[in-house]
């Protein structure tokens, strides 16, 4: 469920890379992308491809999707942080 105080976004970005520049979109006919202060959301009712300058197209079935952002844990120094592309 996409909640409704979410904005849509007009370049339907899923994810932007904060080292490079790249970033993940969605493409196809009746995509929306939206976002609030926690989520990324995808509203995908025919099906679409997800595409990065760098990695091969994803395909994504119909639907609607909450988009999480990738963490990791540093065992050594004990700590979560957030994968940057």
């Amino acid at each position: 469920m996409i909640p409704e105080k979410a904005k849509r976004k007009g370049n339907n970005h899923l994810a932007e890379g904060e080292a490079t520049g790249h970033y993940h979109a969605a493409t196809g006919d009746k995509v929306s992308v939206f976002e609030d202060q926690q989520s990324v959301y995808l509203d995908n009712p025919d099906g679409c491809e997800v595409e990065h300058q760098e990695h091969k197209t994803i395909a994504v079935p119909a639907g609607k999707f909450r988009v999480e952002k990738v963490q990791e844990f540093d065992h050594a120094k004990q700590e979560v942080r957030r994968v940057q592309d």
